[in-house]
């Protein structure tokens, strides 16, 4: 009978998150329809959290008012944006990983006349200047081509400018030489004159890179590829969008291409597993068979 009654009766808590879940939903849904960035089926509670903190970072009152600016206001957008992409990455982040990568995976590129690497999502470079580093280490830069995308405009440009925080080098240089770094880490970057807070990496190693703006929820695949990187963006992402995403890197992968995922991802389940052979579980390395 009490389960009855709470039901008749709903607490205010459930009646002020239904309320909270409609207002986000309907934000989502005015973000899409308006501007085509489509954050439906991103994981509730990680956007829920997203969009409470923007809300309080814009002082509005309630994510009903946060439609409504956004609606009229495309600079709010562009913030609202900001605050619903994550662009968290360092370099040679997971060294273990690009350890595997230049054992296992190098070989293999070795047999190619030419390599094609997509890292989606590439946020603001850093991973991108990892696998730069890595390829002129191992003799394939000059055979490759790396398609550096992303949702964040903003973050493709800082990713552009080859520039990194000066504060980042001491963790960064111990990541490169935990990943198998053949040379000197400072060879790769000079302090910047006018700003002593950044170090700049050599333009060579954006020689090769083509960046471009790509939305992995709406876009489609654009190249065929021997390698993807796509390191902790699926996280955010609820089942029926991860299914999406894995069908696009299936369909855009070469035969026994290489798909690089994050340590807290994974292809179970995704309905694509029979599709690839491990070649690090732990690092969340796989090839393409069929």
């Amino acid at each position: 009978m009490s389960d009855f009654l709470s039901n008749l009766h709903p607490s205010t808590e459930r009646i002020d998150e239904e309320r909270q879940r409609i207002e986000i939903e309907l934000l989502l849904e005015g973000i899409y329809r308006m501007y085509g960035n489509d954050f439906r089926d991103y994981a509730y509670d990680s956007i829920c959290r997203r969009i409470t903190h923007a809300t309080k970072q814009q002082g509005l009152p309630s994510v009903t008012a946060l439609l409504e600016r956004v609606l009229h206001d495309p600079d709010s957008m562009e913030l609202l944006l900001r605050s619903l992409t994550i662009n968290v990455t360092e370099m040679f982040r997971t060294p273990s990983l690009f350890q595997t990568f230049r054992t296992k995976v190098v070989p293999f590129l070795h047999t190619y006349p030419s390599i094609r690497i997509w890292h989606a999502g590439c946020s603001t470079g850093e991973e991108v200047l990892s696998m730069s580093i890595l390829l002129q280490e191992e003799g394939l830069y000059e055979k490759a081509r790396i398609y550096a995308t992303d949702i964040d405009q903003e973050a493709l440009e800082q990713a552009q400018s080859g520039r990194v925080l000066i504060g980042s080098m001491q963790q960064y240089t111990n990541n490169y030489m935990m990943s198998g770094g053949t040379g000197s880490f400072s060879d790769y970057y000079s302090v910047n004159s006018e700003d002593g807070n950044k170090v700049t990496f050599n333009r060579s190693l954006l020689d090769h890179v083509i960046f471009a703006g790509h939305n992995l929820v709406t876009d489609q695949s654009f190249n065929e590829f021997h390698v993807i990187f796509c390191r902790n963006v699926m996280i955010y992402f609820n089942r029926k969008l991860q299914q999406r995403v894995h069908s696009l890197f299936h369909d855009s992968l070469a035969q026994f291409g290489v798909l690089a995922i994050g340590e807290r991802e994974t292809i179970r389940f995704s309905g694509f597993e029979q599709y690839y052979e491990q070649i690090s579980e732990s690092e969340r390395l796989y090839t393409k068979i069929k």
